[in-house]
């Protein structure tokens, strides 16, 4: 099944379902998760206001796809045929953003990253210094021993 089939999504809705895609990929979407995805939607530059207040419908129209029969790989494919290749990084960075959010990565969130990183075509050092960039941001006086 095509990408175009399972999901026609814009530029934003992709960035925000591999946002919903991974927070939730370890079982669970915590709060800090949640306010992170706000915050991407709020700041980066290519959000705009109805883009904030559809964030809802778009996490659940998420959820419905990736409860579907392959539906992880599913978000991936709609997501890589709807982001053009310059907006890989910046999809990337957001998805990073959120899954540091909670300072505990799971095994099952590096897995995704990957999995988005390869469907995305990111290079490594792009997304080593995303990843650096983002583990920066998140960093706490406690975690600066």
């Amino acid at each position: 099944m095509s990408a175009e089939r399972v999901a026609d999504l814009t530029p934003q809705e992709a960035i925000v379902y591999l946002m919903v895609m991974t927070s939730a990929s370890d079982g669970r979407i915590t709060d800090r998760e949640l306010r992170t995805i706000g915050r991407v939607v709020r700041s980066f530059p290519l959000f705009s206001d109805r883009d904030e207040a559809a964030l809802v419908e778009t996490s659940e129209a998420c959820g419905r796809l990736m409860a579907s029969d392959d539906g992880l790989h599913k978000v991936l494919a709609a997501a890589a045929a709807a982001l053009p290749k310059h907006l890989a990084e910046t999809a990337y960075a957001a998805v990073v953003d959120v899954v540091t959010a909670d300072e505990n990565l799971e095994m099952t969130e590096i897995r995704v990253l990957e999995l988005i990183r390869d469907a995305l075509g990111v290079p490594d050092e792009g997304a080593q210094a995303i990843e650096r960039a983002a583990k920066a941001r998140h960093m706490t006086l406690a975690g600066a021993n």
